[in-house]
């Protein structure tokens, strides 16, 4: 196996314009030399990831790019093991005296540790669900084809006399996991995002996706609905606080239900900081609530294996209201007599698992069926700063943004100041009248996922906000 050190010097060597990500092979050969090295330092079992991203983005404001720019970096993670101790240590290079080095921080810190009695032996070889996530018209994406789309959106915007901003951004991305019981795992995707925010005179509104197919999605459908949606936000009325029925885009129910992914990890329940405390297999939301983790879904991202390496399972979590299974890394598996179900993070840590592939199954209401169907309500394309007000029943504290029109007698009738809300996430799911098609969905308050429009009632607003 050839040295990595006649691979690469360091992350520094590769060029940002020359997106190619390093050749498995080479991949190996930087796993194989950090376990080669780490075989004449003590430590018992050694564990390696090696993390490559490549990143280019374009920054527009004011009706024009101001900024372009692309990364291209990788950094290798080593873990070791010696007498129940374990730690890890990080660098971006990858000659030999770098890799030691790391190795021996490792070490050293791991034998400044405490002995961790659940520390688990690390697992062995495993076998893999292929995915295909490596889009090649998304690696090719250059800064003159995001130059084109962003000039389309501006131009839309000035002939509109609004002003657009936001962002287009492509990249590649892949890693490696590899460790001394023999286990090698790799995977590789692309990554392409949309975003803008429209604004005329005071009011503004905004749209976003987010996909490893950067085909997936049209920047200028995106800029046209951010322009009708600010065009009609200009005028608002202020109504007053209380309970409404709404209808949440996509990017706000995923911004709402986000912030429950961790309290399906089996960590979380042992230590009693789950909302799903004393509630497991019990009716805790509608019956129209049903949510899985599943990497697989041909609309998710993600490698088929976590931060332990071993593969991941499809979780179904909710059926039809009712909390059915957690997810387990080897630890927490062993603690509750469970098999392990590959949502681990990398070791060591503190949070144990977590889901990370969170996909809801929606319903056949399209956003205008839901609107057609309200006498009086608000239509919400999103929310931000969202805070946790009390965890066990899901409380969340927040406020609408870019874009809050009123609905009456089926039809959207003007826009509206904006909210804050102090709203149960447990409550809303036992209040969803209407799902629409499950979509991936992206926002700013938590990762994407697989989630449908909602519409529910009985949705608190505390007070008119200042904006």
């Amino acid at each position: 196996m050839k040295p990595a050190a006649k691979t690469r010097k360091s992350s520094a060597a590769i060029s940002a314009e020359a997106a190619e990500l390093l050749p498995e092979r080479e991949l190996r050969g930087i796993v194989g030399t950090v376990l080669r090295l780490a075989k004449s330092t003590g430590a018992e079992e050694t564990e390696v990831h090696v993390d490559e991203v490549a990143d280019a983005l374009t920054r527009f404001a004011n009706n024009a790019i101001h900024q372009n720019v692309a990364e291209h970096g990788l950094t290798v993670s080593i873990r070791t093991v010696a007498g129940g101790r374990t730690a890890r240590a990080t660098t971006n290079r990858v000659d030999e005296d770098s890799l030691r080095a790391a190795i021996e921080a490792s070490l050293s810190l791991a034998h400044s540790q405490p002995k961790d009695p659940r520390l688990p032996p690390m697992p062995g070889k495993q076998r893999y669900r292929a995915v295909n996530r490596f889009i090649k018209p998304t690696a090719a994406l250059s800064a003159e084809d995001r130059a084109v789309a962003v000039r389309r959106a501006c131009d839309l915007a000035v002939k509109k006399g609004q002003v657009a901003a936001g962002i287009y951004s492509n990249g590649q991305s892949q890693s490696a996991l590899g460790n001394s019981r023999g286990l090698f795992a790799t995977y590789r995707e692309t990554h392409s995002e949309f975003s803008i925010t429209v604004q005329e005179g005071p009011a503004a509104s905004w749209a976003k996706a987010n996909s490893a197919d950067v085909r997936a999605f049209d920047p200028q459908k995106l800029a046209a609905r951010a322009s009708e949606k600010a065009h009609l936000a200009v005028n608002t009325r202020e109504l007053p606080p209380g309970r409404y029925t709404v209808i949440l885009e996509p990017a706000a129910v995923l911004d709402l239900v986000g912030f429950l992914f961790y309290d399906f990890a089996a960590t979380a329940l042992q230590d009693k900081r789950s909302c799903l405390n004393d509630r497991m297999s019990k009716q805790l939301f509608g019956q129209n609530i049903t949510i899985s983790d599943d990497v697989y879904h041909p609309l998710q991202q993600g490698a088929p294996f976590d931060g332990e390496g071993l593969p991941r399972q499809r979780v179904q979590l909710v059926d039809r209201g009712i909390p059915k299974n957690l997810v387990y890394s080897r630890a927490a598996a062993k603690a509750a007599h469970k098999q392990p179900t590959g949502h681990g993070f990398a070791l060591p840590n503190e949070y144990g698992e977590a889901p990370m592939n969170l996909v809801f199954v929606g319903g056949d209401s399209s956003i205008d069926k839901m609107v057609a169907s309200t006498d009086r309500g608000l239509l919400v394309t999103r929310l931000w700063y969202i805070r946790e007000v009390d965890p066990y029943e899901k409380v969340m504290t927040g406020m609408t943004r870019d874009g809050l029109f009123l609905v009456e007698n089926g039809r959207v009738t003007g826009a509206v100041r904006n909210f804050r809300f102090n709203q149960s996430i447990i409550e809303m799911l036992n209040n969803v009248e209407l799902l629409g098609p499950a979509v991936r969905a992206t926002g700013e308050e938590a990762f994407e996922m697989v989630v449908p429009a909602m519409k529910v009632h009985n949705f608190h607003f505390s007070e008119v906000t200042k904006f």
